[in-house]
């Protein structure tokens, strides 16, 4: 447990001071790795790729569900448990504090439907974390 706990705070401090130092007046967008990455700011209100036509107090809520939902996964995973739940922290975090969460990374180059999409660091982590989670199932069941 604790060294989910303290993944977990890792990922979502690490997103926390990405997301402030990126959310800044005199930022720019600005494009790397040969346009094939791009740094543009973005709030999303509402819920990944838009699949729910829910308000912020709705997906505020069924973040924070899923999360205690995530919480018996740490057997196959503590450590993507951890970056799932700081990843998840995160986000939940911005859209209480602000109504959206505050987007940034996109991959103008990737094929459809990937580059019109827009993520943060704290939606990789919740990828890895769900990804290494699922490479944990996988490797007990052998």
């Amino acid at each position: 447990m604790l060294l989910t706990m303290c993944v977990a705070g890792a990922a979502a401090s690490a997103c926390t001071a990405f997301r402030w130092y990126l959310d800044r007046d005199t930022r720019r967008d600005s494009t790397h790795a040969g346009g094939r990455i791009q740094l543009t700011g973005l709030r999303n209100h509402g819920s990944a790729f838009g699949l729910l036509g829910l308000n912020s107090r709705q997906l505020a809520a069924l973040s924070a569900a899923l999360m205690a939902g995530a919480l018996p996964l740490r057997r196959d995973s503590r450590v993507g448990c951890g970056l799932l739940l700081g990843g998840g922290v995160s986000n939940l975090w911005e859209r209480v504090r602000h109504g959206s969460v505050y987007d940034y990374v996109r991959f103008p180059k990737a094929p459809e439907p990937v580059c019109r999409y827009v993520f943060n660091l704290a939606d990789f982590a919740i990828f890895l974390g769900a990804a290494e989670i699922l490479a944990g199932k996988g490797k007990k069941r052998r």
